[in-house]
């Protein structure tokens, strides 16, 4: 029996779906009559215009000799896109870009968003072989140079099909002078481009750690999601002055558009120096930044790191790759608490997790070794190999649903499809929960050495012996062993000053280890090195270190 209550409750429901009904289909009619740009969310082009006009006086970058404004920067991004459009680039356009940091490098970025075209960087530190493998796969039709590059760039053309031209920064007899180009334009407003949330506005070629790299494609959605989770959940400062010591072709636009919509400039310099760096902090009294872990050890152990003026820094970004919780420690004492890291990778951009400053608490050491919390823009879950969430402690593969996430691998179906495997996307980053949601990644599933059937994650190891005071930086990796199968190597840069003799100190390393994580995990060797080799983009290169031991060893080096 149905009371009127019900039946006023069931009636106001029923009106309420009906409203609802005729609500969405006049809704879904206007869109459709405004070309679908009644509910067109804000894109990456989007948000650059507004950040060019947000203070059109101010500075907005410094490279070199070179400080300009945001009006001259835009004035010159127009310039840019008014040369595309004369060569014939247009949306979905497929280029690609390789130059060290130089103005102009913004100014291509900028021109790439307003023209909509699908944008490659290729890292200047890359091989040969690479570049022509990457630019082969993404089919790029356009190739933007530095000078420097010039002849580089000619042996592209002859050995990459879909290689119709090639614009430069300067006369170089070869192509198009883009700069003799882009200054016969006038400046004009600058208007984004007609693309949907789904279309691909750029190719990120992973770093090529396991076998080829694989072109991860970005998309109009993802890049706006990863630019508004960092202004909602990174701890800016006020009007930041921040310095930019990578490619900018790689993380400019991803620390340009945030630093000018929060009323700041952009000091860019050609690239990482320790020296160059302090210099910098001390000039421009720099207030934020970005460094990996690698370029962090390299300040910290700099003979003039002592007599720096950094009081002007409030924050430190840090991110790409694992840093020893003893020397992030030791950078707390030194700089302050001004650290804050990011986790992300290609796949789901920069901002999977955060730890903020406030949480890199000197109290509890174990919190150095996480990775931070997700953020709440995004779904993220540990799961085992069958699609299950793990239990907090257990460990699992970090997982990710939400908009930050890609469209999948360019051409690679298949992994593509292992990617997005049980409806996440997958990290390949083992990690741990703990009971406050702090996640610790123990390491790269692929890195996880396998010896006499017990599961060993070099990251653990790693952090164990940074502990010593005599190692500087360290990478643990496996090796083939006729016993084991495979056995544990550390490969270890000694501190500056450190004259142990090697076999002592390898001894009291593979003491420390097996004192504190068992004899599983303890190495069965220890070679020492000046430095351990980095990818382009600063992570340790772990690829290049087996393959001097696994090459002819019957396996294929990942």
């Amino acid at each position: 029996m149905t009371t009127v209550a019900e039946n006023d409750a069931n009636g106001a429901v029923g009106s309420a779906t009906v409203a609802g009904a005729v609500g969405s289909a006049a809704a879904a009619a206007a869109a459709a009559a405004s070309g679908g740009e009644l509910f067109r969310p804000s894109f990456l082009p989007d948000l650059l215009i507004a950040a060019l006009g947000r203070n059109p006086d101010k500075p907005a970058v410094y490279l070199g000799d070179v400080a300009l404004t945001a009006a001259q920067v835009a004035a010159e991004i127009s310039r840019y896109a008014q040369a595309y459009a004369s060569v014939g680039l247009t949306v979905g356009s497929r280029l690609a870009l390789l130059s060290p940091n130089r103005p102009e490098v913004l100014f291509t970025l900028g021109a790439n968003m307003i023209t909509g075209c699908r944008s490659t960087s290729l890292h200047p530190l890359g091989s040969v072989e690479d570049h022509v493998y990457v630019l082969s796969d993404a089919e790029v039709e356009t190739l933007i140079v530095d000078p420097a590059f010039a002849d580089r760039a000619a042996e592209y053309v002859r050995r990459v099909p879909t290689l119709r031209q090639v614009l430069t920064y300067g006369p170089t007899g070869l192509g198009t002078d883009l700069l003799e180009l882009a200054a016969g334009f006038s400046p004009r407003p600058l208007r984004a481009p007609a693309v949907n949330p789904d279309d691909i506005g750029g190719l990120t070629y992973t770093g090529g750690t396991t076998g080829r790299p694989k072109g991860v494609m970005g998309t109009y959605r993802n890049a706006a999601a990863m630019t508004q989770i960092q202004l909602t959940e990174w701890q800016w400062p006020d009007a930041p002055r921040f310095l930019m010591c990578t490619p900018l072709s790689h993380a400019g636009a991803a620390f340009f558009i945030p630093v000018l919509l929060r009323g700041g400039c952009l000091v860019v310099l050609p690239y990482f120096e320790p020296g160059a760096v302090l210099d910098a902090i001390e000039k421009y009294r720099i207030n934020a930044t970005m460094l990996v872990p690698t370029m962090i050890y390299v300040l910290l152990d700099h003979p003039r790191l002592a007599t720096a003026d950094l009081s002007s820094l409030e924050t430190i970004y840090y991110g790409a790759a694992a840093m020893s919780p003893t020397r992030l420690a030791e950078a707390i004492e030194r700089f302050g608490p001004i650290f804050f890291q990011y986790y992300g990778q290609s796949e789901s951009p920069m901002t999977i997790t955060v730890l903020r400053k406030e949480e890199h608490d000197l109290s509890r050491p174990e919190r150095l070794a996480s990775c931070g919390r997700p953020v709440p823009w995004l779904r993220v879950a540990l799961l085992d190999d069958n699609g299950n969430e793990v239990p907090d402690g257990e460990p699992g593969e970090i997982c990710v649903r939400g908009p930050l996430n890609c469209a999948g691998y360019w051409k690679l179906p298949e992994q593509t499809a292992e990617l997005f495997a049980h409806g996440w996307l997958h990290t390949g980053d083992i990690a741990r929960r703990d009971e406050d949601g702090y996640l610790y990644i123990v390491d790269r599933k692929k890195d996880m050495v396998i010896s006499g059937g017990f599961n060993i994650f070099p990251r653990e190891v790693e952090d164990v012996l940074a502990t010593h005071p005599a190692v500087a930086a360290v990478a643990v990796i496996g090796v083939p062993d006729e016993k084991w199968g495979e056995a544990v190597k550390a490969i270890v840069v000694r501190r500056p000053g450190v004259d142990t003799p090697q076999d002592q100190l390898a001894a009291e390393l593979t003491a420390l280890v097996r004192d504190r994580k068992g004899p599983h995990h303890a190495p069965k060797s220890v070679d020492f090195t000046d430095s351990i080799p980095v990818s382009p983009l600063g992570k340790p290169d772990k690829k290049a270190l087996r393959a001097r031991f696994w090459s002819g060893a019957g396996r294929q080096v990942n």
